[in-house]
């Protein structure tokens, strides 16, 4: 069942609507200057998430890894995992949190071997920073410790092409014009970073990207966008379609899904798409991304012990899948195939 002709039907009434360097691999210095980034149909993608969430004030820590974890091992265990994300998803993309206590502390000695190893597998890594717990309340802790944490990682990666850095992950706690001054600044304070290597997140959790969309201050940055089932009870596509497409509104070009995910350890068939929450859920979600070529880096690739996680970490290192037809579901949404997996 192809869903293009709703879409593109949805899609104009929408917009109608709108308010409108450890020894293994060298940080980034090795590719020369700042290049410009990719365009977001290129993100196919997944995120590699902490057990625990990655809402801490402590060093944030992916699955899989420890703080014990010498530079060498996590390089190590990161090239394994890339090449399972790889195989089993088709995915080229990781997107990682960042915090401060993760970013020139001792555990940046090794966390950093994450993303050499990543983008030396040909990976593209979004950074994306976290607030920390215990406020946890959307906004920035400690701007100067952000401030530096962000000159840390705009040094080291500048000029790698691969690398993507996102200011903030769901930035609730601002009203959207405090956000888009927030981004304002950020850019021009690292004006070394191509504002095409650049990724704004919509306001309040993401869920919007119609108000930084349209902010010149922010032209030439991509776009970030979550979106979640739980969000509604909604049982069909078209439904899903409706709540999600008018959050994206004129701005499909520039915007990655970069958190999206759905229950994938309780046995749904995401080949079924109405009739249930989730499935039709993401049956939207991937038609959309498709449909409109936008980036899509699901939520979590990787984290265990959460029933959303596309992959299980078997003992020996090794990623297997969750579920078959939510694989399937989520290569379409990558661009892959030409055959839809469901009805």
């Amino acid at each position: 069942m192809a869903f293009g002709a709703s879409i593109a039907l949805l899609t104009a009434t929408a917009v109608a609507t709108l308010p409108a360097s450890g020894a293994l691999a060298a940080p980034g210095g090795a590719h020369g200057p700042a290049t410009a980034g990719a365009p977001p149909s290129s993100f196919r993608g997944v995120n590699w998430a902490a057990p625990g969430d990655n809402y801490s004030s402590a060093p944030v820590v992916p699955s899989g890894l420890s703080t014990s974890d010498a530079y060498a091992t996590v390089y190590g265990i990161t090239k394994q995992m890339v090449a399972g994300f790889r195989h089993n998803l088709d995915a080229n993309t990781l997107r990682l949190p960042v915090n401060p206590a993760s970013v020139g502390t001792a555990w940046w000695n090794s966390y950093r071997a994450t993303i050499n190893a990543a983008t030396a597998s040909g990976f593209k890594v979004i950074l994306s920073y976290w607030d920390e717990t215990p406020n946890n309340d959307g906004m920035i802790d400690n701007t100067n410790a952000w401030n530096q944490m962000w000159d840390i990682l705009t040094a080291d990666y500048a000029r790698n092409p691969l690398v993507y850095f996102e200011p903030m992950n769901e930035p609730y706690g601002y009203t959207d014009d405090q956000w888009i001054q927030i981004c304002t600044t950020w850019l021009a304070d690292h004006r070394a970073i191509p504002r095409g290597r650049v990724v704004i997140s919509g306001a309040g959790y993401n869920d919007h990207v119609t108000t930084v969309g349209p902010a010149a201050a922010l032209d030439g940055t991509l776009l970030s966008l979550h979106f979640y089932g739980y969000w509604a009870s909604s049982t069909t596509v078209e439904a899903w379609l409706a709540n999600l497409l008018p959050r994206i509104g004129p701005y499909a070009d520039r915007t990655i899904i970069d958190e999206a995910g759905a229950p994938m350890t309780t046995s749904l068939n995401y080949a079924v798409y109405n009739g249930n929450q989730y499935t039709s859920y993401f049956a939207a979600v991937t038609q959309t991304a498709r449909d409109d070529h936008m980036g899509l880096v699901y939520w979590p690739g990787l984290r265990t012990g959460d029933t959303y996680s596309m992959e299980t970490l078997e003992p020996d290192g090794k990623l297997v899948n969750n579920n078959a037809s939510g694989v399937a579901q989520l290569k379409w949404g990558y661009g892959l195939g030409t055959i839809p997996p469901g009805n």
